[in-house]
């Protein structure tokens, strides 16, 4: 198990006075294996604790060896018992002070912290779960002589394997750092019983043994004698004892009400209303009864369950029961009945490819305009005609699953091993062909899906060429109006002369899918389910139906309530925001809705949490590689830390195993368009501050926490945030990056995207960044988007030819993902307005329709490698700049440095020049390269040895420590790798001559 430091643990500065004693504690990791020879005589020891619950072994030995020293006779020492749960055993490691082990059952069964050994100092240490911390877990002391104290400590939310209380009386000296470890109490608690001599008043810290603190954000806990409580930072005097039998709760929760299903061939989506409780609701029991396998029973924290691979044509009925932290469980909910259609065609769940997304440039699609595989998926929206989109026979859904699956060769033959692609769940609103207004987040929108080409058969079509897929998620906000399963308000509508057009007939036989056709309205569509003239039970809408004085475009009147909006009371306030964003840099960023009716999750609320976290946790079970993680900045780092991105790793996890959730790339949009390295002076809304986790514990109110991060953060600044060198080397040195402060959340690199006007401002800007990001090796670099251009225009990128390919260049060069957005490698629809929504048609904008420039048939053999083609593709694939992407994914591809290498200026004069270095001992990889784009370049203090350019293929040999490029040439670069011999000799040429690398 990867050592990590848990979600919400504290990192506030350490108590005064104790600094310089910790760091002599510290000790240095020492990898490798260990030379066999003699070991020295008495002199330094360790005693070991481990943690027996998490194996259950009869008897428990200690494999070890000192530094520099052989190692024991397998099985070991035995190790006694310490107090409960524990074990341990003192060894005498000589002049060692640092030593390695792994644990066993003396019958073959081991812990060798998954083959790469404990690596220890001296002193007191615990080992439990794959954690090492410094610790005594007994807390053996002398019976108390004089005055007495108590302290219990809450470990619920830092969750701790083990705590330390250090401490001193009033007048007198601290403890010796770590402190005295605390006593297991009960579930969440533990104690400790001090003897405070003659004092009668005394103040404390806890850490994990780790350096990790809880010091009360410096101010330490003033404590007193007799019992007190610490929870939360708040500490409670004269306190009872947590752990004493409280009165048993023996109230059952309410049954649930407003259960339904949504059906989809053989899969169902059960939802229901949530139960109360005089304490508080922890799951639900759902009975399923129907079908040959009879009566089933499943278990849920959510009030959504989505069911699939059910018997075709066959009737199912549910009830739902609620269920308590007591075990009480509610009466069962009235029954709900459905029945299943068609089985569909099968397709295997995936597994993700794994392998470090580093390694994979990426091309991003918006799927409904890419390309048409399936025309009767079509689909125009109720602003078909007013768009013009009707007048081009050019429907906004237009592209499909189908389609991308018929054109991954041609991403392939471009050279991409990864695709990202717009949201794939069931939108619901005018012009919703993008995918980011989810409606029904546990669906797939059928207007992408064909027979034979569902979303999993993307995937698993994807996965057989060896191309990953990145989808595109939005936690932040839904749309038209509210999320299917957690909250849908009706609206205020009136079917007269001037709204009858856009208020539907309600239907109940009608159940809004975006594909199937109303058949009294003929529309798709459809919103009769949406609306009420009357005013609905529970309605909490001011003035409902009255007009509010305004008029629409055509003049027509409008009401209240007639449209969302977070301040009329619509939405309950658990469920969603309820005010417009003013502040773009501002708090209110997080907490209100950024535009129109993206009604905007609360998402600090445990319902919504659950909601979005079941819903992802769909697409994760499918196999996707990654998610791209829409309007991220919008949702405070606090809850990606503490619920979302937690969620995905031990779901990831669960399904494929601990390598495949260190392997699935999470990259979030952070917006910030600015040259500043910080997004107006304001840390809480740049790009960097999503990468580390938090340096101190907050409220266990996730809404509090959100306001008291911001604060905190915002009063340290720029100045108080954490740096990394990750992205750098140490002179010509690469050395393993630290990613224990590691988020799990990378980054769009928006700070180049919004200064790639031109390469060296993009180059100059982001990498003054990357001291700021925990690795910015793992940042994604693109030029434009779906939504901007660089210095956030609202047009496709119109630098011309030679500023794309130099552009290109760099970003398959330097540091971080290179990704190219559709139809950029022809300049596709350059200087054309992004988006104009319905006002002009889709194919006068960047996001029209790249079917025409790829129809015909393309063959790719491999990476960069079309053995076949015809058909319009066939000119396509003859453009400039994509014969420039094919061979820089050439290059990228042969040369590890370039996908994974730290970098450096150090001795590197010339623009858009550095060195990279990429070392991996495990594998036996080493590359060095030596890069300059375009402008010469003198590199000095290098390796000596001979290099070989990947461009020209020239030879040059090293001996002085210096390097001199010529100048190559707009578009054009030289890469000079180092041959090292062996596995890691340079390839020399590259690829064959293009337009711009020659």
């Amino acid at each position: 198990m990867a050592r990590t430091h848990p979600p919400g643990t504290k990192r506030s500065p350490l108590p005064a006075g104790i600094l310089s004693v910790l760091l002599g504690l510290l000790v240095t990791l020492l990898p490798g294996a260990v030379a066999p020879s003699a070991v020295a005589a008495e002199g330094n020891s360790a005693t070991v604790y481990y943690y027996t619950p998490t194996r259950s072994w009869s008897s428990y030995y200690l494999h070890w060896a000192p530094s520099g020293g052989s190692w024991t006779t397998v099985p070991g020492t035995r190790m006694a018992a310490a107090c409960t749960d524990w074990v341990k055993l003192t060894v005498d490691l000589g002049t060692a002070t640092t030593w390695q082990a792994t644990l066993n059952n003396g019958s073959g069964t081991w812990d060798n912290n998954n083959g790469a050994n404990y690596r220890l100092g001296t002193g007191t240490i615990t080992v439990r779960d794959g954690v090492v911390a410094h610790s005594d877990p007994c807390g053996s002391a002398q019976p108390p002589s004089g005055n007495v104290a108590t302290v219990w400590y809450s470990t619920a939310t830092v969750g701790w394997p083990t705590v330390n209380l250090h401490w001193a009386p009033a007048g007198g000296s601290w403890t010796t750092v770590p402190g005295v470890g605390m006593e297991p109490a009960c579930t969440g608690w533990v104690k400790k019983t001090i003897d405070l001599g003659t004092a009668t008043a005394w103040q404390a810290t806890f850490n994990n043994g780790n350096g990790v603190w809880d010091n009360n954000n410096g101010a330490n806990y003033q404590l007193g004698q007799g019992n007190a409580k610490v929870k939360d930072q708040t500490v409670t005097a004269n306190a009872t004892d947590p752990c004493a039998a409280a009165e048993p709760d023996t109230t059952a929760p309410t049954a649930p009400t407003g259960v339904r299903a949504s059906v989809t061939q053989t899969s169902v989506v059960l939802t229901w209303n949530a139960a109360t409780d005089n304490v508080g609701v922890t799951g639900y029991q759902v009975t399923r009864t129907g079908g040959s396998n009879g009566t089933s029973v499943a278990s849920t924290s959510s009030t959504v369950l989505s069911v699939s691979g059910l018997e075709a044509r066959t009737s199912y009925c549910w009830t739902v029961k609620a269920l308590d932290a007591a075990g009480n469980l509610s009466t069962a909910s009235a029954s709900h009945c459905a029945t299943t259609g068609d089985a569909p065609p099968p397709a295997a769940p995936g597994t993700p490819l794994g392998g470090d997304p580093r390694k994979d440039p990426v091309y991003f699609v918006l799927t409904a305009r890419f390309y048409d595989g399936d025309s009767s998926n079509n689909r125009g929206g109720s602003q078909h005609v007013k768009s013009g989109n009707a007048a081009n026979n050019d429907p906004m859904f237009r592209g499909d699953f189908k389609g991308l699956v018929q054109k991954l060769d041609y991403i392939k033959g471009l050279g991409f091993s990864a695709v990202w692609i717009t949201p794939v769940v069931l939108n619901r609103s005018d012009y919703d062909y993008h995918g980011y207004h989810g409606w029904d987040f546990y669906k797939v929108d059928p207007r992408l899906e064909s027979g034979g080409a569902s979303y999993q058969d993307l995937i698993n079509a994807a996965h057989a060429k060896g191309m990953k897929i990145y989808q595109d998620v939005v936690y932040n906000h839904s749309s038209r109006w509210g999320a299917k399963g957690l909250f849908t308000p009706k609206v205020y509508g009136v079917r007269d002369s001037q709204w009858s057009w856009y208020y539907d007939q309600p239907n109940a036989d009608f159940a809004y899918d975006g594909l199937t056709v109303d058949p009294v309205s003929g529309k798709s569509y459809y919103n009769g389910d949406l609306w009420s003239t009357a005013e609905p039970s529970g309605n909490t809408c001011l003035n409902w139906g009255t007009p509010n004085g305004q008029h629409s475009a055509e003049g027509y009147t409008i009401y209240n309530c007639q449209w969302p909006s977070p301040t009329s009371k619509m939405f309950p306030a658990s469920l969603y925001h309820q005010c417009w964003l003013g502040n773009w840099e501002g708090e209110d960023s997080r907490s209100c809705w950024i535009h129109e009716d993206l009604a905007d999750f609360n998402t600090e609320n445990q319902a919504v949490q659950q909601y979005l976290i079941g819903a992802y946790n769909k697409y994760i079970d499918m196999g996707v590689d990654g998610f791209r993680v829409d309007t991220a900045v919008h949702v405070p780092r606090t809850t990606w830390n503490r619920r979302f991105l937690p969620a995905i790793q031990e779901r990831v996890t669960q399904k494929f195993g601990a390598q495949a959730a260190q392997n699935f790339f999470v990259f979030g949009e952070v917006a910030a368009f600015v040259n500043d390295k910080w997004n107006h002076g304001s840390v809480n809304h740049s790009a960097q501050f999503f990468t580390w986790k938090e340096r101190k514990e907050y409220d266990a109110d996730d809404a509090k926490a959100a306001l008291e991060m911001y604060d905190h953060e915002q009063q340290l600044g720029p100045a108080g945030q954490p740096t990394s060198n990750n992205a750098f080397l140490n002179g010509n040195t690469y050395h393993t990056p630290d990613h224990s402060r590691f988020s799990g959340m990378n980054i769009i690199d928006m700070r180049m995207h919004n200064n790639f006007s031109y390469a060296s401002n993009a180059f100059n800007n982001g990498r003054d960044s990357d001291d700021t990001t925990n690795d910015a090796t793992y940042n994604v670099v693109y030029v434009d988007s779906h939504d901007y251009g660089p210095n956030k225009s609202s047009t496709r990128y119109a630098g011309g030819t030679d500023a794309w390919a130099e552009n290109m260049s760099l970003m398959w060069t330097f540091r971080g993902i290179p990704t190219l957005y559709y139809g950029s490698e022809i300049e596709f629809q350059a200087g054309k307005q992004i988006d104009c929504g319905p006002t002009c048609p889709l194919a006068t904008t960047g996001r029209a329709y790249y079917g025409d420039k790829v129809a015909g048939e393309v063959t790719a053999s491999d990476f960069s490698k079309v053995a076949s083609a015809s058909g319009a593709v066939v000119t396509t694939l003859q453009q400039p700049l994509v014969k420039h992407v094919q061979r820089l994914n050439q290059m990228r591809r042969a040369v590890p440095a370039l996908q994974m290498g730290q970098y450096s200026t150090e001795g590197v004069s010339g623009d858009m020049a550095f060195k990279r270095r990429y070392t991996d001992s495990a594998t036996g990889v080493d590359s060095y390269a030596l890069v300059s784009v375009g402008n010469g370049a003198t590199f000095t203090g290098i390796l000596n040895g001979t290099y070989k350019e990947a461009v020209t293929g020239q030879t040059v040999t090293v001996t002085n420590g210096t390097l001199n490029a010529p100048a190559s040439g707009k578009g054009n670069l030289r890469v000079y790798v180092l041959d090292l011999g062996g596995s890691n000799a340079a390839p020399g040429k590259i690829g064959t001559d293009g337009p711009y690398l020659k």
